[in-house]
């Protein structure tokens, strides 16, 4: 029963990070981000965010920093917005599985355009 709850309390979380990120942050540093999952540890004190960003690895550094140092900001607007005993922690990491799965997609393209020659 617990992991059901700690499962509904991470898409609640995703969903009301990604309108925080979206409408209230107003750093120009933070580009184009898309949060593609929440990870909620079992006793929900800590919440690792993974985040996808559009850009370069200097864009995607100075979105990071700009993360790190809204993420007091973010986490009261959070236990704002749910009610929380204690808001979890909030850690930002990259996730890459969307730049991997395109790469892959590019080089299964070139294997299938190799051998119909």
């Amino acid at each position: 029963m617990a992991k059901i709850r700690v499962g509904r309390v991470g898409e609640q979380i995703k969903k009301e990070i990604s309108t925080i990120i979206q409408t209230e942050l107003k750093d120009p540093r933070i580009g184009f981000i898309t949060v593609t999952g929440v990870d909620v540890t079992g006793d929900l004190s800590q919440a690792r965010i993974f985040l996808s960003v559009l850009g370069s690895e200097e864009q995607k550094e100075e979105t990071l920093k700009a993360l790190a140092r809204s993420t007091g900001f973010i986490r009261s607007e959070l236990g704002k917005r749910i009610r929380f005993r204690h808001t979890p922690e909030l850690l930002f990491k990259f996730d890459s599985s969307i730049e991997y799965g395109s790469k892959i997609e590019t080089l299964l393209g070139q294997l299938n355009g190799g051998n119909g020659q």
